[in-house]
């Protein structure tokens, strides 16, 4: 059997928690059944009893071709109806190459969750996210002011450039499925958690998708812009303010060894004592800033062997532009305070280096678009 006939045959399980739904849930099922997809799981998130009778048709449709539907209360999130659907799959469908995550309230078509499955046959081992066209004037001013503000933030903290970071369709790997059943986040933070997690250890394919709504006024979302922001930001500030005291503390080790070494320096070296104290303080915070990095900021899976060297090139270069201006900076403006030129200098080249150590010295996977 060739791979193209084992890529088709696959099992991809269609995920949908949902939320107190309406009948385009049902619409959306019975497309399912009549193009042949499934099987689908359905979590009910903790709806009230008066969408009971939704959830009885969905179930009746989804049985006939394996599905299964799971309802708890109370309401828990989207990120611990995700998880709950994870957890079934890893225990009853190891045949499974991943699943494809949908909504529930049409914004989804059926021929868009299908490139997602087929998308995620094609590269079985990325992570395939479905993105939406944003144009302010199109979209909910909910989705696009959440959308726009998140993926500036995300692509500074995470390092990885993501169109959509609140895109429901997803196309998931089944080694990622199991990893993300212990993952943070049980609300829409969930969903940024995720790409977090990939960032650095799965490739990335993004797949335009159609932006659907019903309209600006009549469309609903359970995503509130504040709230949940606060909890999206929540999960990407613990990973800068790690980064932070990663840096602050091999920051704290290069200012009292340069500091150290200006004394020591200052008399015998006039001309090139800032450079000599630089390069010290420099070789060995830098030792200690990569191995707090690659262990406990950004977990790489990256080769040691080329992370170090990336990491050694990038410490090289920091060290000279510190260098070479703070000493531009004292022959320009004779009589100022060294230590004070450093420290406003490396403060710029550390916003710049938490970047470029995100993107290019511990990641071990690109994005790659379909």
């Amino acid at each position: 059997m060739g791979k193209d006939e084992i890529n088709s045959s696959a099992l991809v399980p269609i995920v949908i928690p949902s939320y107190e739904p309406d009948d385009r849930l049902i619409t959306l099922l019975h497309a399912f059944d009549e193009k042949g997809m499934g099987p689908v799981i359905i979590v009910n998130d903790g709806s009230s009893e008066k969408y009971d009778d939704i959830f009885k048709e969905a179930e009746s449709i989804i049985t006939k071709r394996g599905g299964k539907f799971i309802s708890y209360r109370p309401n828990r999130g989207k990120g611990r109806a995700l998880k709950t659907a994870f957890s079934y799959i890893s225990e009853n469908m190891p045949d499974a190459i991943g699943c494809v995550t949908a909504d529930s309230d049409g914004q989804h078509s059926p021929d868009c969750i299908t490139t997602i499955i087929n998308t995620l046959k094609e590269h079985p081992d990325n992570l395939i996210l479905g993105v939406r066209q944003f144009k302010k004037e199109d979209i909910p001013w909910k989705s696009w002011f959440g959308n726009t503000l998140t993926v500036k933030v995300f692509a500074y903290v995470s390092g990885m450039k993501v169109s959509d970071t609140q895109s429901g369709l997803r196309g998931i790997p089944y080694k990622f499925i199991r990893e993300l059943i212990d993952c943070k986040g049980e609300r829409f933070e969930y969903e940024t958690q995720m790409l977090l997690e990939c960032a650095g250890r799965y490739e990335l394919t993004e797949v335009p998708i159609e932006t659907i709504y019903d309209s600006k006024e009549s469309h609903q979302t359970h995503f509130d812009p504040f709230k949940d922001s606060i909890r999206i930001y929540k999960i990407l500030g613990k990973k800068f303010v790690k980064f932070i005291f990663a840096s602050l503390s091999s920051f704290v080790i290069d200012i009292l060894l340069f500091h150290l070494f200006v004394f020591l320096l200052k008399d015998s070296f006039a001309a090139i004592y800032i450079t000599l104290a630089t390069v010290g303080a420099r070789v060995i915070s830098a030792v200690y800033n990569y191995l707090i990095n690659y262990k406990f900021v950004f977990k790489s899976k990256a080769s040691k062997g080329t992370s170090l060297t990336k990491y050694a090139l990038l410490a090289i270069i920091q060290m000279c532009l510190s260098a070479g201006i703070v000493t531009a900076f004292v022959m320009i403006f004779p009589g100022s305070w060294e230590t004070l030129v450093k420290v406003i200098t490396d403060t710029i080249l550390f916003l710049i280096s938490y970047s470029v150590q995100q993107r290019f010295v511990f990641s071990s996977k690109s994005k790659t678009n379909s």
